[in-house]
């Protein structure tokens, strides 16, 4: 299943992405499920996909306004320096455990919306990364069990704002700034991706390819992660881990490379579709 989130005369709800538009889902596998994060606290996917079976869509894509594909989750919990070129690029040390620092739910937007460059920085940088969506409970998860509790699979862009980010050793006010974090366009079941290893991440701005890896690059694998931070924390249906960005970030390059308001960025990952962003300025208050 290919999920989404979206709002529609102004209500908010949620659907599957079939052959020739969308299903609206909101209310429909029980009246209390009206989001994706409630389908999943419910355990209501296998009822899900036996819904769907066979029915034809309702809604069009332009009966609609999507939303982050989790608009409202209890945590998200952002991954540094997982791929070896990044860590490279940044001069950071090895280390034994994943870097792990958040990101709030109201800084995210939708797939086709724009991201915003704050006023005050001139340093806002692209990050491509996988997300991983949990679907069960889990806490204290050996490694081996960690996929089974996922519920799907997304694409962000964490958007950086660089110099903030460096104000201490701390990437909190870099990462949180409104707007700045893209997710989307779907929440993609595993069933459709097969072996996440396989697949390939690419970010582009304006046309141009920025950065390029396979997941199996990863330093620390979605199993690890998930392990990790279930340790740590207990992770809820409809949590987000968003699992890392490859090297060619624009604060690295030489000279840097930044985004500006006219720009367009670009992250791509196999089977998981394309999530593609204006860049806007901000607007005075």
């Amino acid at each position: 299943m290919k999920l989404i989130s979206f709002t529609r005369a102004g209500k908010p709800g949620f659907g599957a992405v079939v052959d020739g538009g969308i299903v609206d889902l909101t209310g429909k596998i029980t009246p209390e499920v009206t989001d994706i994060r409630a389908l999943l606290e419910r355990d209501l996917m296998a009822e899900t996909a036996a819904f769907l079976s066979g029915r034809k869509p309702g809604l069009g894509w332009a009966d609609i306004q999507l939303l982050p594909v989790l608009p409202n989750p209890n945590k998200i919990l952002c991954i540094g320096l997982n791929y070896l070129k990044h860590k490279q690029e940044t001069g950071r040390p090895d280390v034994e455990h994943p870097t792990v620092f958040t990101r709030f739910a109201d800084t995210q937007i939708a797939h086709g919306q724009p991201l915003v460059k704050p006023a005050i920085s001139e340093r806002f940088d692209y990050e491509g990364e996988m997300a991983i969506i949990i679907g069960k409970p889990a806490r204290n998860v050996p490694e081996a069990e960690a996929l089974d509790r996922l519920a799907g699979y997304s694409i962000y862009n964490d958007g950086s704002v660089r110099d903030w980010q460096r104000h201490t050793i701390q990437f909190t006010p870099g990462k949180n700034f409104p707007g700045t974090g893209a997710f989307g366009p779907y929440l993609v079941t595993a069933d459709e991706i097969g072996d996440y290893r396989d697949l390939k991440i690419e970010t582009r701005l304006n046309g141009e390819v920025m950065q390029k890896a396979a997941l199996s690059d990863l330093l620390f694998p979605l199993e690890t992660l998930v392990a990790y931070c279930s340790t740590f924390t207990p992770l809820s249906p409809g949590d987000v881990i968003v699992t890392g960005t490859p090297g060619g970030v624009g604060d690295k390059r030489n000279p840097p490379v930044y985004m500006f308001p006219g720009d367009v960025v670009e992250v791509e990952i196999d089977n998981l579709g394309v999530l593609r962003n204006p860049i806007v300025a901000e607007q005075a208050p």
